[in-house]
């Protein structure tokens, strides 16, 4: 195939402007034969995200050819350079960065009307229909052919298995009871499903292209982060029901930003979003009818000096905390929940933020890609300790969180994405998924900071995430291929209790540990 002018010949696909017909065929085929399977023909996003000027931010034209030859580590974006010309490169790289005719959007409106419900609250069972324990079931996310089951974490069988929207991304998140789960796909779908009569109760497209979503500590309230449009959207958990949408933009030359991630502060009854195309955090009210500016902050800290600027949007209040050195890709919380550790995608320092000052009061030196989002914490020697993966680099980094320096930087196997543990246990489980080693795990040991034990559940596969039972007995381990399994293992002794089959298990989430904040699991 030939391009006499590779950017012209992109311009023409799907509403751009106008271009031959020949060469817009020959771009539709191939953005469609390479690109639409995990990107969306419409380019709105699917497992991957849309690929749109608005959507891209700070990626460069010359960074795009790279990762479409070479593809980018820590994702699933793979290298197209033995299958597509330079040329053809050159192509789909036009393709992308041209704006359509119409700037996609996602409303209240169209939230709305994509919501549906399928059982109210009065038609629900007053009791689980189930004998297991409502607080040790696992919700598993099988990626294979789109499903999640739900485990009994007591005697490690399917109670249920149910499909779930394309792509569930971020972590589903559980009502504080734990009666209910939300679960969230790339392409901004909210599931909501009855973990006592085993029935799904509703959904809503919160937008085209999203990052996670959250749940205030009362339940009322969720969270949903977009990329695509660059909004948050804030739902009532009950019916799904849009509460207000926030669009996300620069005070002062209103540019758009896109979200990294949504959490939950409970302690603080609000929501903490970072944005990933401007240099801010935002602290967001969830309490009924809440006042504009943050009184308890002013409170506390009327005498000092508070870097932060308060603005009601509506009945959510907005605290913007502003001109940080570089906008925030990955957070996590520390103990006290007063302060955010925080880091860029290319940074080479961690920042902790003080979230009641507004600003940063620290930096640490960091390397290798730190994934904050797995973050956990334990007590060790009278001090509590912050640990966490790099993506790039064969290490796991403990930090002390009150000096915020860093203990020691734990050689492993390979760089890992996943890091789990539990109050009742010894040791913290590590992946090596993002390596050579994909198929390994390691177990450390908490005081000693030392490797205490190598295991490679299925020689040859993924093996990544895992996920104590709500008593610290049991460890699930997901072994991520096609036609892969649970793999479950004695918490003390490491030795393999059973497995459980299952079509490319990815994460597990038991209900206990998470509305119980465990310190063994993240946010």
């Amino acid at each position: 195939m030939r391009w006499r002018d590779p950017a012209i010949a992109a311009l023409g696909v799907l509403g751009f402007a106008a271009a031959p017909r020949a060469e817009e065929a020959q771009v539709r085929a191939l953005f469609a034969a390479h690109c639409a399977v995990c990107h969306g023909m419409d380019r709105l996003g699917g497992t991957g995200p849309a690929l749109l000027p608005s959507n891209l931010g700070r990626l460069t034209r010359e960074h795009a050819r790279t990762i479409i030859a070479q593809g980018r580590a820590a994702t699933q974006m793979p290298g197209f350079a033995h299958m597509l010309a330079p040329e053809q490169i050159e192509a789909l790289v036009a393709f992308i960065y041209r704006e359509p005719e119409t700037p996609p959007a996602w409303t209240t409106a169209d939230i709305e009307a994509s919501r549906r419900l399928f059982l109210a609250l009065h038609q629900l069972p007053a009791r689980p229909v189930h004998e297991a324990d409502p607080l040790n079931l696992f919700v598993l996310i099988e990626q294979g052919d789109h499903h999640a089951s739900i485990i009994d974490g007591d005697r490690l069988v399917r109670l249920a298995r149910f499909p779930t929207p394309i792509a569930v991304h971020g972590g589903p998140k559980f009502s504080p009871d734990g009666r209910f789960v939300h679960i969230l796909s790339r392409d901004g779908w909210v599931l909501r499903y009855d973990l006592w009569s085993l029935q799904p109760v509703g959904e809503v497209r919160a937008g085209i292209n999203a990052r996670n979503l959250a749940i205030s500590a009362d339940g009322r309230v969720l969270a949903v982060a977009n990329s695509l449009p660059p909004t948050l959207v804030l739902l009532e958990a009950e019916t799904l029901r849009p509460l207000q949408v926030i669009e996300v933009r620069d005070r002062r030359d209103k540019r758009s930003s896109r979200l990294s991630a949504v959490y939950a502060a409970p302690p603080r009854e609000s929501f903490v979003v970072a944005l990933k195309d401007l240099p801010e955090i935002w602290e967001i009210d969830w309490r009924p009818n809440a006042p504009p500016v943050f009184d308890r902050l002013v409170t506390r800290y009327e005498q000092g000096r508070i870097e932060a600027i308060a603005s009601s949007l509506g009945p959510f209040p907005v605290r913007r905390i502003e001109e940080l050195p570089e906008p925030i890709e990955d957070f996590v919380f520390d103990p006290a929940w007063r302060h955010v550790v925080g880091s860029s995608r290319d940074g080479t320092k961690l920042r902790v933020i003080d979230l009641d000052l507004g600003r940063v009061v620290t930096e640490v030196p960091s390397a290798g890609l730190p994934h904050l989002a797995a973050g956990i914490s334990w007590e060790r020697e009278g001090r509590r300790v912050l640990a966490f993966p790099n993506l790039r680099e064969a290490t796991l980094t403990v930090l002390d969180t009150e000096s915020w320096q860093v203990i020691k930087r734990i050689e492993t196997i390979g760089p890992g994405f996943f890091l789990r543990s539990h109050e009742n246990s010894p040791y913290a489980w590590l992946d090596a998924s993002l390596g050579g080693k994909r198929d390994t795990v390691q177990v450390i040991d908490k005081e000693s900071l030392t490797i205490a034990r190598t295991l490679t559940p299925v020689p040859g596969t993924l093996a990544a995430h895992t996920e104590f039972d709500r008593h610290g007995r049991s460890v699930l381990l997901s072994v991520g291929e096609r036609d892969g399994a649970v793999v479950v293992y004695d918490a003390r002794t490491l030795e393999e209790i059973k497995r459980i089959p299952a079509a490319k298990p990815s994460g597990k989430y038991n209900v206990g540990n998470k509305i119980s904040r465990s310190e063994g699991t993240s946010h």
